[in-house]
């Protein structure tokens, strides 16, 4: 009778899987953007980063104030400011300062790129399903015990410890969906996993700004951390407990026989380095914003209340961004070739950049407003950038290739939004985002549009039988398994292009393990 129910419910163990790993990596990313959001309650309490003027928590609107706070850089002078004998300015730490942006970005992403490598080799030899489980504990209890801190290198320690558990959920998580899922539904699938980072980074701000203000317990943005690490714990509990290991899928390469090819020459191609180099500018300008955001709005319109905005457009217009650049790349672009797509690249980042600077220079209502615009344009660089890159290399290192790509953009882009504060120090901080933010968008538009002419144009139908006998181009492509690095396989999202325009067979498309596509 109990064999005879639980073959009844077995049609519901996939979406379960689906449900728990999906969750899991939402509250992974959900600890890893908090920071930016909660930044100035922690930095009061364990004394770290910048101090400057601002408006305290009075019912003043910045309208009816007589001069800003920001205005001040002496701190004497910012007590004086009051109207009618109530001093609106206080002079605290503000969350920012080379402290806050060490913490939000180098002290992660150094441990998260190197720790991916590790995680996704030896995860083509153990079982995912345990790893993921430590991998959770790991980061869950790193999170947790954020909440617990006394100091701010407390901080940064758990912070690199988080990322190292971290960096094995993506890459873990989708090799087991793609041995669990038929691949007609493994594009389905892997979107909304992906989802997580969107979900993640959204929550992190009513999260970060609601929770905090409520201050329950005493415990003011504490409480934030223990949530968020408690969740993460009952995930890592499913996982280890009610997950199972599937069988693997053989890799169809290992029979292929390909001649070697290459690998430094392949890197060291023009095309590629440029598509390298535009792609870590434009992560660096994603970046960026995500960690400045609510510190900047914050700042800079401290009596407007934009958490809920900032959710709405992180989570949803950044969602649909996603997907409407997928179906372009995939479903439109990809007929015209490989330049054309490019080509979609820039396009889409010179749309976005004007309505990013007007995201951080406008008062609040058309802040989110181009905020929104800019972020449904720029959001669709990520799935093109990689449809581009698996169409440029050799199979046969299609995979080492994207794990060095992402190793250098997640370590230029992750790192160099660092340099937000030296440059804050010299034209002020709204000038210094809009630089690393907006300008990076408008950069990398450039040098997405140089490497277009760095690529190939459309082929001629006549092409399409002699393009088959290569053995290093993409169009000869054999039903592949699942390598488990530390991005996902090329078949995780099949193409339905056959023998297009262009001469191209099985064109597929990546959607690569990473911390952030913003």
């Amino acid at each position: 009778m109990q064999s005879s129910m639980m073959e009844k419910l077995s049609f519901l163990y996939k979406p379960y899987v689906l449900a728990v790993l999906t969750i899991g990596y939402i509250a992974g990313e959900l600890g890893h953007y908090l920071i930016g959001v909660t930044s100035k309650a922690t930095a009061i309490e364990l004394d770290y980063g910048d101090q400057a003027c601002q408006q305290n928590h009075t019912d003043f609107l910045r309208h009816e104030l007589p001069a800003q706070c920001a205005e001040f850089i002496i701190e004497h002078e910012c007590h004086q400011q009051h109207i009618n004998g109530t001093v609106y300015c206080e002079w605290n730490y503000n969350g920012l300062g080379l402290e806050y942006q060490l913490l939000a970005g180098p002290s992660f992403i150094a441990v998260f790129t190197v720790m991916g490598v590790v995680l996704g080799v030896a995860a083509d030899r153990y079982n995912r399903v345990r790893m993921l489980f430590v991998c959770t504990l790991v980061f869950a209890v790193a999170i947790l015990l954020q909440g617990t801190v006394k100091e701010y290198w407390h901080l940064i320690l758990l912070r690199m410890v988080m990322a190292a558990g971290e960096a094995g959920c993506n890459p873990l998580a989708t090799g087991i969906m793609s041995d669990i899922f038929p691949e007609s539904k493994r594009a389905l699938v892997m979107a909304i996993f992906n989802w997580g980072i969107y979900g993640g980074y959204g929550i992190a701000f009513p999260v970060g700004r609601y929770i905090t203000k409520l201050d329950i317990g005493g415990l003011g943005w504490r409480v934030c951390y223990y949530g968020t690490g408690v969740l993460a714990l009952i995930m890592a509990v499913l996982t280890g407990t009610t997950l199972r290991e599937p069988e693997r899928q053989s890799i169809g390469e290992d029979a292929a026989g390909k001649a070697k090819v290459n690998l430094w020459k392949v890197l060291m191609q023009p095309r590629v380095l440029l598509l390298m180099f535009a792609a870590s500018i434009r992560h660096s300008g994603g970046m960026t914003f995500a960690y400045n955001a609510d510190l900047y709005y914050n700042i800079y319109f401290p009596d407007v209340d934009l958490g809920w905005w900032l959710f709405a457009v992180t989570i949803g217009i950044g969602s649909i961004g996603v997907v409407v650049g997928g179906v372009v790349s995939d479903k439109v672009v990809a007929k015209m070739g490989i330049r054309s797509r490019v080509a979609c690249l820039a396009i889409s980042q010179l749309l976005a950049t004007p309505f990013a600077f007007g995201s951080v220079y406008f008062e609040p209502l058309w802040a989110m407003i181009t905020l929104g615009i800019s972020y449904f344009f720029a959001e669709m660089w990520f799935g093109i950038v990689f449809a581009v890159l698996v169409e440029i290399v050799p199979l046969q290192v299609r995979s080492t290739t994207i794990g060095v790509f992402l190793f250098v953009m997640n370590n230029i882009g992750g790192n160099l939004p660092i340099l937000v504060d030296p440059l804050a120090k010299a034209i002020g901080y709204r000038g210094s985002v809009m630089f690393f933010y907006a300008g990076f968008y408008g950069i990398s538009t450039v040098l997405f549009f140089i490497t277009m002419f760095f690529m190939d144009g459309p082929k001629p139908e006549d092409t399409a039988a002699t393009i088959g006998h290569d053995p290093t181009s993409h169009a000869n492509h054999v039903e592949m398994g699942h390598e488990n690095n530390t991005f996902q396989p090329d078949d995780y999202l099949p193409s339905p292009h056959t023998n297009g325009a262009n001469g191209h067979r099985n064109i597929v498309s990546v959607r690569p393990s990473e911390s952030s596509r913003l």
